[in-house]
């Protein structure tokens, strides 16, 4: 595509001479404005990607893909319903849960927390649950002894071993009137699922100590479903309505998480255009930086037309020399962005024991590391982006190049 002769020209322009100097320093920021631009492009959609796999993974793994709960009330007579959904081609486990708010009380300090009752079984199959296990056995997760979030623990000052007292929201009669129902448990359990929600606010019970404490009885308050594939669960889903009475609400949790999945689809998408901006500007330096190249070496450009080089090989050589800067910088920044992305971590660490600030807070981003997932076909198409938004920014300035008149350059020399 380009002869030996185009290739030469165009090599030679892109170093610098003295008197060539503001040209090159144009065409240098023209490269780092591309290599930056796409380091940066990679990095924050690759850090975006993370955190959305990580936080729907996380979510995934400590609820049910699809929920199944009554209408109105608790859900009665549930292991009849458990083995009828069991029966449906997909299913790959259902578990029976309740979940309920109560309030916690520890030596005077209360906070409220969602108490959730699973069996023993049902807790070593949470793998992040089980792999979460901080300090404890799972064979202590039995009667009165219960399993606390690391955050909660430490807010409260909680030990394998601490005793706590739970007051539910429901009331008794009692001699002086109604009464809160309240029970006293010991902490056998301390885990950490990496989200700081659920290390703050959750406390795990047994299913049969759950059911006593609420009364409730061969009652749940919900199902959850385990399918195989979390992203395509529309036919289980559709085979599940079908199976179920009008009595019995259904969802999976896309309709759970529906405006937070949106949100982290409308801000991925919305940061991908902003940053877009930054490649766009890198490829405007480019065109200032050729036209300022085709202007200075608009004699050059005579002389060679005159020796018998075409309209078409001076456009040539000059897209050449601007596809040279916006393609090296956009291989760079690939190459840098990449890097970063698969060290993010380690960077955050350095950064903050370098600054002494906390860059990342679990309070805030409710995860305890900061992830990156790279999607290679995502860097693909950054990579591709920069390549025709650089080929482009050359068409002009070379389209001029090659519309340069001999006769009227040169006539005053």
């Amino acid at each position: 595509m380009f002869n030996p002769f185009e290739r030469m020209v165009a090599w030679r322009y892109l170093r610098a001479k003295k008197a060539e100097g503001f040209v090159s320093v144009i065409a240098g920021f023209s490269f780092l404005g591309i290599m930056l631009g796409v380091a940066t492009l990679i990095i924050v959609m690759s850090v975006m990607n993370g955190f959305r796999a990580e936080l729907i993974g996380r979510i995934l793994g400590l609820n049910g893909h699809i929920s199944i709960s009554a209408v109105q009330g608790d859900l009665p007579g549930y292991d009849a319903i458990r083995q009828e959904i069991l029966k449906i081609n997909g299913v790959v486990d259902v578990m029976p849960s309740i979940e309920k708010q109560a309030l916690l009380s520890v030596n005077g300090a209360a906070t409220g927390v969602m108490l959730r009752g699973i069996s023993a079984a049902d807790f070593a199959e949470k793998k992040e649950l089980y792999e979460g296990i901080v300090t404890g056995d799972i064979a202590n997760f039995n009667d009165t002894t219960i399993a606390v979030g690391s955050e909660l623990a430490k807010s409260l000052n909680l030990a394998i071993g601490s005793q706590l007292t739970i007051i539910s929201p429901q009331v008794k009669a009692g001699p002086f009137g109604a009464v809160p129902r309240s029970r006293s448990y010991t902490v056998g359990l301390v885990f950490d699922v990496g989200m700081y929600e659920y290390n703050r606010g959750f406390i795990f019970v047994p299913l049969d100590e759950a059911q006593k404490f609420f009364q409730m009885p061969n009652k749940v308050s919900l199902l959850e479903v385990t399918t195989p594939n979390p992203a395509h669960l529309d036919e289980i889903k559709r085979a599940i309505i079908k199976a179920m009475p009008p009595s019995i609400r259904i969802s999976d949790w896309r309709d759970t998480n529906h405006s937070f999945y949106n949100a982290l689809q409308v801000e991925r998408n919305v940061m991908f255009l902003i940053l877009t901006l930054i490649i766009i500007v890198a490829a405007f330096n480019i065109i200032s930086s050729m036209i300022m190249l085709v202007k200075d070496k608009s004699k050059d450009i005579a002389i060679m037309r005159t020796v018998g080089a075409g309209r078409g090989s001076i456009l040539k050589i000059f897209i050449l020399t601007g596809s040279l800067i916006g393609f090296m910088g956009t291989f760079f920044g690939a190459g840098l962005g990449i890097a970063f992305a698969l060290n993010i971590e380690s960077v955050r660490e350095f950064l903050e024991g370098l600054t002494g600030t906390e860059l990342f807070s679990a309070e805030i981003y409710f995860l305890s590391q900061l992830p990156a997932v790279i999607e290679w076909s995502e860097v693909i198409g950054i990579v591709g982006m920069a390549l025709f938004l650089s080929l482009a920014a050359t068409l002009y300035p070379a389209w001029r190049a090659s519309r340069l008149d001999p006769v009227e350059v040169l006539r005053y020399e």
